[in-house]
């Protein structure tokens, strides 16, 4: 009997650290079908599955498309969602929310970034770290504010940016506790952040 246990239990741990990493995006039958729609307080713009050794895991993005101009949906408030599949319900994870800031010029629109989100195991843990990137634009369709968030172990590690003309209002910050992130998500995202200074022509420092 001792020696079916220690089997079982030795199968059982095989099974969960060979558990395959994966990731993909949801399409809206999907979505539908996984009664996801009430995770956020927004209509979801994209959602994913991912599954590491830890889990399957929703991660759904929600914007509020709040105002409609003639040539594009202006959201004004952004909702990310991470919930984890416990026995046919969900336990959350994490939340991240923001929203349009009173600044001059005025901000209009507020969008997550999906071209730079990813839902990747990045330092080979067998665990996903999921990365997220907003931005906001203001009325003279300038982007105004950036943000990466980086999630490790469920705890949040934030880039925070201010785009501006003059070194006085122009900021790019880290958090106080990012170097303690491992070594190639940190490489990861300031290759990241490399790549967006590339492509969208945003400067992403201080002064």
């Amino acid at each position: 009997m001792k020696k079916y246990l220690l089997i079982l239990l030795s199968f059982s741990s095989s099974f969960i650290f060979s558990q395959k990493v994966e990731s993909r995006r949801l399409t809206k039958q999907e979505i539908a079908q996984r009664e996801l729609e009430n995770l956020t307080d927004y209509p979801i713009y994209r959602a994913f599955e991912f599954s590491d050794k830890g889990g399957v895991y929703e991660l759904v993005l929600g914007e509020n498309q709040k105002v409609i101009s003639k040539k594009d949906t202006l959201n004004t408030k952004i909702q990310a969602v991470c919930v984890i599949n416990d026995h046919g319900g969900f336990l959350n994870q994490w939340k991240i929310n923001d929203f349009l800031e009173d600044t001059l010029p005025k901000e209009t629109k507020i969008w997550f970034w999906t071209k730079y989100c990813s839902t990747k195991d990045i330092d080979g843990d067998g665990l996903i770290e999921p990365v997220i990137v907003y931005g906001t634009r203001n009325e003279d369709g300038y982007i105004r504010r950036v943000k990466i968030i980086t999630v490790y172990k469920k705890k949040k590690y934030v880039i925070r940016a201010v785009e501006c003309d003059f070194d006085n209002c122009r900021s790019f910050e880290k958090d106080q506790s990012w170097n303690t992130l491992p070594q190639k998500i940190k490489t990861y995202i300031n290759q990241l952040t490399e790549k967006m200074r590339k492509e969208q022509n945003v400067l992403l420092k201080n002064g």
